[in-house]
């Protein structure tokens, strides 16, 4: 005897009716109805042939609802999703770039605005000067870690 199990526990389905879990049958039931609907409705104002595909059109919607599956979500959450994504909260992305050697350079372009020279130049004296104070204030065990 073999028993079949499912490698995804999400993915088990309990057969109700022909295979059909709950959620099929009750939409194939309502596409049953709705052919019904269309067929006895119409048959004697737009003859048969068109009655008929009348019936597969008006059919069709709740029978892919049934068996509709995206992402892990039914036909209903589906709609609700793209109706609050579209509708409801609907967001206007706009692109802004940016500009990474700017913002790596940025220093040494304000420095060489504001003295007129070369930034990278300013920013090196700078760093050297601040070499040299930080060298002279370096006594005892500031750095130590205990």
């Amino acid at each position: 005897m073999e028993v079949k199990m499912n490698k995804e526990i999400r993915d088990y389905q309990e057969s109700m009716f022909f295979g059909l879990n709950f959620r099929q049958c009750v939409f194939s039931l309502l596409a049953v109805g709705a052919t019904l609907g269309i067929y006895f409705s119409l048959r004697e104002l737009a003859g048969e042939e068109i009655t008929g595909w009348l019936c597969v059109m008006g059919s069709a919607p709740f029978a892919v609802c049934g068996f509709f599956k995206y992402h892990g979500m039914t036909a209903e959450q589906f709609l609700w999703t793209v109706i609050k994504s579209e509708l409801l909260y609907p967001k206007r992305l706009t692109f802004q770039s940016e500009n990474l050697y700017y913002q790596c350079m940025e220093d040494c372009i304000r420095a060489g605005e504001r003295t007129g020279s070369d930034g990278a130049q300013v920013i090196q004296k700078r760093k050297q000067s601040m070499k040299k104070t930080h060298r002279m204030k370096k006594k005892g065990r500031g750095d130590a870690v205990d």
